[in-house]
């Protein structure tokens, strides 16, 4: 592999264009610190060429049947897994993490597309039996119209793909707002849209300053849709802006996720799982497990195997074979994650595994395990997004469900026991978006996506990923 990285434009109207300004930003390398290549940074005059252009693909997708838009989907999918292992390194270079997690996304990209691809091809209207002979009812779907959609930075590709799939299926044209630390690999699905046919406007990529252009786009008359995935703070400040435009919002914000690991659960299986997953892409995933909360009787047993999984994970650079956990995206991460360790210390929490920075260039931090940590230390109440478990201990299963419950926010949560009781409860109780008991099976293309409380509204993913993109008309007709 060599580390040639390429710089990015901007997509508008099928074409890469230089911006207006001809301003630029910066990429680093967060293994190295080193700049690795430029990103164009647009200005209103870019913003407004994207919005005509998104009007004017929203007008012909539209009206395309759904199954040539199906069609050019699938071929797009087929692109982006033949190219799967540049786009890959692309990622690891602007992101980070390993090589076979950044290959992971990609492939599911396509897996994406492919799904929505299918079910663009279903989105169904119905008819309503009417109480007069001489009526017809029917309910109507209709894309509501242009989107725009804000990513962020720790899945470069797919949390944007989610969105340009479903607004793609739906029949609507999308301009997203990309991450300015990772536009490349974001824009290598942009080419495989453009190389596979997808007519003109009917996906557009910026990049820039985001509070300018999220502020311009979501009050512009042209875009009815909002998107949004990142933290709770700006989505709420994001939400604000839409609602008072009356646009319609997708957020899935930041989350907190507890896990809860029974007496009864098999204790290995869990350790297993749950290591993986609290250190996938350095711990920078929404609904990465961060509060363990685990019985008592399995507590010590838990702690030790847990600790010992933690301590066998290799941090390097992703372009390595051996790493199995990468750098942090900035120096601001890297920071966070001194400041939640050392306030849970001054709070009586002890490290049991990790706890500091490694090296002095790159932004590698150690996978770090915290127990013995209070309520009100910042780690059991903000969300670290970043590797640091927090692990404590309940006696009841009361108990767990009031500590699951206690913080506002609800996007994802995970249990494991053996007991089908004890899961029924957990279901109707847990109040999340997304519950996954005795596996980790959340993020697939099929299955909602979303949560509740302060991690958000609105789904992506399944069915209901396709619906947000929907409107109903509902026309009723006397003969």
């Amino acid at each position: 592999m060599n580390n040639q990285y390429p710089n990015t434009n901007l997509f508008i109207d099928g074409a890469w264009r230089i911006p207006d300004s001809g301003d630029s930003l910066e990429v680093l390398n967060p293994a190295t610190e080193e700049v690795i290549g430029q990103v164009a940074k647009a200005g209103q005059a870019d913003m407004d060429a994207t919005l005509i252009a998104a009007q004017k693909g929203f007008e012909t997708w539209s009206k395309t049947p759904a199954l040539n838009r199906s069609r050019l989907m699938r071929k797009a999918a087929d692109l982006i897994r033949e190219r799967a292992h540049e786009i890959a390194r692309i990622m690891v270079l602007e992101q980070g993490k390993p090589f076979f997690e950044a290959s992971i996304e990609t492939l599911l990209a396509a897996d994406i597309f492919e799904w929505y691809a299918e079910e663009g091809r279903r989105a169904y209207g119905r008819v309503i039996p009417a109480r007069s002979a001489n009526v017809r009812q029917l309910s109507l779907r209709e894309p509501v119209g242009v989107v725009a959609a804000f990513t962020p930075w720790n899945f470069p590709i797919n949390q944007a793909v989610r969105k340009i799939a479903g607004a793609m299926a739906a029949g609507c044209s999308i301009i997203v707002k990309g991450p300015e630390e990772t536009p490349a690999s974001l824009a290598a699905i942009f080419t495989a849209l453009n190389d596979a046919g997808v007519t003109s406007g009917v996906v557009n990529l910026l990049f820039g300053v985001p509070a300018e252009i999220s502020s311009y786009l979501i009050a512009h008359p042209i875009v009815r849709k909002i998107s949004f995935t990142g933290s709770t703070q700006v989505g709420k400040h994001l939400a604000s802006l839409a609602g008072s435009h009356m646009k319609r919002i997708t957020m899935e914000l930041g989350g907190h996720a507890p896990a809860l690991v029974f007496a009864d659960a098999d204790i290995q299986s869990a350790v297993s799982i749950l290591a993986q997953n609290k250190f996938r892409n350095a711990g920078q995933v929404c609904v990465s497990p961060t509060r363990f909360l685990v019985q008592s009787d399995v507590y010590d047993t838990f702690l030790d195997q847990f600790v010992s999984a933690t301590q066998q994970i290799t941090v390097g650079n992703g372009l390595d074979p051996a790493t199995k956990m990468g750098p942090l995206a900035n120096d601001r991460r890297v920071s966070t994650m001194q400041q939640l360790i050392l306030d849970s210390q001054e709070h009586g929490g002890k490290v049991a595994a990790g706890g500091d920075r490694i090296g002095q260039r790159g932004y590698f931090f150690t996978p770090t395990v915290v127990t013995d940590v209070p309520k009100h230390a910042r780690v059991m109440n903000e969300e670290p997004f970043g590797p640091i478990a927090v692990v404590s201990r309940f006696d009841g299963i009361d108990e767990a469900i009031r500590e699951a419950n206690r913080l506002p926010y609800g996007l994802a949560a995970y249990a494991y026991t053996s007991s089908d009781r004890t899961a029924a409860r957990l279901s109707s109780e847990i109040e999340t978006g997304m519950l996954s008991i005795n596996h980790h099976g959340l993020a697939l293309p099929e299955t909602p996506f979303g949560g509740v409380k302060d991690s958000g509204y609105g789904s992506e993913g399944g069915v209901e990923g396709l619906e947000a993109y929907l409107s109903t008309k509902f026309v009723t007709h006397a003969a």
